[in-house]
């Protein structure tokens, strides 16, 4: 079949506007993460006289960095709209999220959505692949405080123990207030088949649009982060619980990703903007922490049960475009989440602007002493 000119104009298009989108990409890697890092080294003597202060400030320049990435996606036509409950209305309070996860981009879609939910982006903790360590972003989410897990029954158990130590070392001293987890362990498209095999041989629902969830990193976090009941004795210590004054874990927020069609966004086209604008829909559903069960056997059951609603919701959605109201209600309402063209140009123009600043302190200081 003959090219025209016209298709070959359009891929041409699409390649060079790909090509420059990596360079931005590139640039702004280059002067943003090493500037974060570098703000973060020389407030080291506030982090010694005023760690609240200290963290406050890297919980900002976090956010700002998360935007960037966000911005990426945004400036492409990579849209949000939301669905179900409002969660600006606990963004204030301590919060569990359970996600679905089928590809990258869905750590780029949280990372876009959650971005005008008040200050959850920057008191926000995420559990993430221990691969990612080891990507452009590895060193921010080491600063920050991220945990990075390890899968796999050979390293479970103790990367278990690892997650309750370090929520406890690292969750409220550094005022986090949202963890964000995907329970299914990992993309959709790999744990669909041994899912479907597990769940056939337990006499379990055989799911198409999600696998079935893990239990162990959302029951350490239940453990480690609810707060103590009347009698009870809090995880993590008297001492952490009076020092941060939390009211501890409060609310289960059960998060799900659709793309249209159920053809997810890759990290790759985030950043490089091949594919055509497209709308990514993304459902709440919140859920008070005191109704969610302790013992193992009934969380196990009641985790199930979220992601059994998953696909429930996403049946419906990739059969009319839409998720389906809420019980006792006729019609569902959606948001469109939206971000500020003018802020993301501040905040990407503070980047290089930064990048240039430290650059000329260090050429200043290299001519000094040499």
């Amino acid at each position: 079949m003959a090219v025209t000119v016209e298709q070959a104009r359009r891929v041409g298009y699409t390649c060079l506007k790909a090509l420059l989108r990596f360079a931005f990409m590139v640039a702004n890697n280059l002067v943003a993460i090493p500037s974060y890092v570098l703000y973060l080294i020389v407030l080291q003597p506030l982090r010694m006289l005023d760690s609240k202060s200290f963290w406050y400030i890297e919980g900002v320049l976090f956010k700002w960095l998360l935007a960037m990435v966000a911005s990426w996606g945004w400036w492409a036509g990579y849209t949000v709209v939301e669905w179900g409950d409002d969660v600006k209305a606990v963004s204030e309070d301590e919060a569990m999220v359970l996600v679905n996860h089928q590809a990258t981009g869905d750590v780029c879609t949280l990372m876009m959505c959650l971005q005008d939910k008040g200050t959850v982006v920057q008191q926000m903790m995420w559990l993430m692949d221990h691969i990612f360590k080891y990507t452009n972003f590895g060193i921010v989410s080491l600063i920050h405080g991220d945990f990075f897990i390890r899968q796999g029954k050979t390293h479970r158990d103790q990367q278990l123990v690892l997650l309750k130590d370090h929520l406890e070392k690292y969750y409220r001293s550094r005022n986090r207030k949202w963890i964000v987890l995907f329970p299914e362990g990992g993309f959709l498209r790999k744990r669909r088949e041994t899912s479907q095999a597990f769940a056939k041989k337990n006499n379990l629902p055989f799911l198409k649009h999600v696998t079935l969830p893990r239990l162990g990193a959302t029951q350490v976090i239940l453990k480690t982060l609810v707060a103590p009941q009347e009698n009870g004795t809090p995880a993590g210590g008297d001492a952490v619980i009076k020092e941060s004054k939390s009211k501890g874990l409060q609310w289960v927020i059960d998060t799900t990703i659709a793309y249209p069609k159920g053809e997810p966004i890759d990290i790759q086209t985030w950043i490089l903007g091949y594919r055509q604008p497209t709308v990514t829909h993304v459902h709440y559903r919140i859920f008070p922490v005191k109704d969610v069960p302790a013992e193992p056997e009934a969380l196990t059951d009641w985790l199930y049960q979220r992601f059994i609603e998953k696909e429930d919701l996403l049946t419906h959605f990739y059969e009319t475009g839409a998720f389906p109201p809420p019980k006792g209600q006729t019609k569902a309402i959606s948001r469109a989440m939206t971000l500020s063209n003018l802020w993301l140009v501040g905040i990407q123009s503070l980047a290089f602007l930064s990048g240039g600043m430290w650059y000329c302190i260090f050429q200043y200081l290299y001519h000094c002493l040499f």
